[in-house]
């Protein structure tokens, strides 16, 4: 027999029933949703959910529940929607749940007083192989960064972002035609498993919490992975084409790479760009150079080949088709992206 996992309780854990133990729950976005419904199909006994307050989205800001909170309201579930996790009032409302476990799947940042709150601790599902990829979007600059492998991580929450020791990690092989959502969807489903696997090792006390600093090497390179912004989503034509399309695949569907199509009437248009494909080549066109071949495809010049638009979107316009582009927008070869 040993301690139980939060540091802060002294007590002996001899294992508990999956159906006795109370489990808060914690997330917000769709990659959440899965783990929540794993937990309650499953038999653990979820006494509350934990989720960002109702917030206006789209044009009409429409007042919209998060994908979280409408799972929640479906399975039957306790919900609360705190402004500020440090409010008193919050900290009283989670107290009364008197939960044994806290699970958080994107969330914010926890304070020390809710993430020791519970005797068998905070844990957290994360979206890389930690220590790796520590941050925000992890899926995104693993893309970008041109990995192959990636995985999800659960580890216990500690006072520094993503640092805690970890629990347990599953690995995936990243396809060639992997982008950021279909990656986040394999990932999502990957998590929701690990969640299960976690969950029922802490409650049966077969845990054994390893230190990040024990797996990272005195050679090993440590990838970050902050919150992607707009102003980090243009294009640079001059790179590589391999890292152009993994800077596209690492950004698509959602924020999408972005650049600036200069038309031949001098007009400029922004454009998101989701599917391409790099085509290794020799040639003697500077980078952003546009070649229309058949007026049906959109051929970029880059400085080791040429990158084919398959998908993109015109401000203000529907995602389309290379050749259903060309016939709205008309021919503008030779123009350029910059």
């Amino acid at each position: 027999m040993k301690p139980g996992l939060n540091a802060g309780f002294f007590f002996i854990f001899t294992g508990m029933n999956k159906s006795e133990a109370r489990i808060v729950f914690m997330g917000t976005p769709p990659f959440a949703v899965p783990s929540l419904m794993a937990l309650v199909n499953n038999g653990y006994h979820v006494v509350g959910v934990i989720t960002a307050p109702d917030r206006p989205a789209g044009r009409g800001k429409t007042i919209t529940h998060s994908a979280v909170k409408s799972c929640a309201m479906e399975l039957g579930l306790s919900i609360l929607q705190p402004e500020n996790l440090k409010d008193p009032a919050f900290i009283d409302e989670l107290k009364a749940l008197k939960a044994d476990l806290q699970i958080v799947v994107a969330f914010r940042m926890l304070p020390p007083q809710v993430w020791e709150m519970p005797p068998l601790g905070t844990f957290n599902l994360h979206a890389s192989l930690l220590p790796q990829y520590r941050g925000a979007a992890p899926i995104n600059h693993a893309l970008i960064n041109g990995e192959t492998i990636t995985g999800v991580t659960t580890f216990l929450l500690d006072k520094d972002i993503d640092t805690g020791k970890i629990l347990y990690q599953e690995s995936i092989q990243i396809g060639p035609d992997d982008d950021a959502g279909t990656l986040h969807d394999r990932l999502m489903e990957l998590g929701s498993n690990l969640i299960i696997k976690t969950t029922d090792s802490i409650l049966h006390d077969q845990i054994n919490p390893i230190s990040q600093s024990e797996v990272v090497a005195s050679n090993y390179e440590l990838k970050k992975a902050p919150k992607i912004f707009k102003q980090d989503c243009f294009i640079n034509w001059q790179l590589s084409g391999q890292r152009i399309d993994n800077f596209v695949r690492g950004l698509s569907p959602y924020p999408a790479a972005i650049s600036i199509l200069h038309k031949n009437n001098g007009d400029e248009v922004s454009i998101k760009i989701f599917k391409t494909e790099f085509m290794p080549a020799e040639h003697d066109l500077s980078p952003g150079t546009i070649k229309t071949p058949d007026n049906k495809k959109i051929w970029v010049a880059v400085q080791d080949g040429f990158i084919s638009i398959e998908e993109l979107q015109q401000s203000g316009k529907k995602r389309l088709h290379a050749d259903e582009f060309l016939r709205g927008i008309g021919h503008f070869s030779p123009g350029y992206l910059r």
